[in-house]
């Protein structure tokens, strides 16, 4: 994971370079050799998308974003890329994110659902008239809808999803609820990092998850992104408003392409690219 972009770019080599230091271990040896459960060990995941999407925007000329914005982790990302945390601040950061999320996750046993084919109203109905936690997380694009909450809330849902209309309900190997109430822990952890750590005037906005709008405002910057580990992720609306204010070519920066698909079904008439 981001070898050739280490090999390839003497920038992003320099960034990379700082990880084992900031972290205290040695995250490119299995970035660049590990296995694929390696990777997905908690403390190693989060920390290697941030570190693969920073160094593909920093260590590029053509990334001169007039807004950013993340989905869920990567709105750490954007706030390196337009200048509101450093490198190093934002790093560690998301180190503290993976850990606190995965206390979270061992206190109380949760998953997650994907669901196809119904309009978000209609899932949200569905969330709210169970007896249990369970809430729409990431509204990624129109028709597709991921739940979050305990493993009964999830399950009912599912089922009465399906009775609703859904095309699927899909079940997602995750580690726990993200973007639940039942992340209140970690959200109560990392609040205090997020305060501590230096925020400065963007060069550009971030349009953020859980308000899906536009900020320059540091003091508001830190309050969603301490918000976002219990907030949905509101890509759908995020991208909608970012078009309507003048977006016409997004880029996406990082492992896969994920992102431009869901950006087409959300603005179909934009451009979309990757680094």
């Amino acid at each position: 994971m981001a070898k050739d972009l280490y090999e390839a770019r003497p920038a992003a080599r320099a960034l990379l370079d700082q990880a084992n230091d900031i972290l205290g271990f040695d995250i490119l040896n299995v970035m660049f050799n590990g296995s694929a459960d390696e990777l997905k060990q908690t403390r190693v995941t989060q920390p290697a998308i941030f570190l693969h999407s920073v160094a593909v925007a920093l260590s590029s000329d053509q990334f001169q974003p007039d807004m950013v914005a993340g989905h869920s982790l990567g709105e750490f990302s954007s706030l390196v890329a337009n200048g509101c945390l450093s490198f190093e601040d934002g790093l560690r950061l998301v180190y503290q994110r993976a850990m606190a999320m995965q206390k979270a996750c061992e206190a109380k046993p949760s998953t997650m659902a994907a669901i196809l084919g119904l309009d978000d109203a209609v899932v949200e109905e569905v969330c709210a008239s169970i007896d249990d936690v369970v809430v729409a997380a990431n509204y990624n694009c129109p028709g597709q809808l991921v739940i979050s909450g305990t493993i009964r809330g999830v399950e009912l849902a599912c089922e009465k999803l399906k009775a609703a209309g859904a095309k699927r309900a899909l079940p997602l190997q995750v580690g726990g609820a993200f973007h639940s109430p039942l992340m209140e822990p970690a959200r109560e952890e990392l609040a205090g990092a997020i305060e501590a750590a230096a925020f400065k005037t963007p060069v550009c906005p971030v349009y953020q998850n859980a308000t899906a709008s536009a900020s320059s405002d540091v003091t508001i910057i830190k309050k969603n992104l301490i918000d976002q580990l219990t907030a949905p992720v509101r890509w759908t609306q995020s991208v909608a408003r970012m078009t309507q204010d003048g977006a016409t070519q997004f880029i996406e920066c990082g492992p896969g392409k994920v992102l431009q698909g869901l950006v087409k079904k959300i603005s179909p008439d934009v451009e979309v690219s990757s680094l």
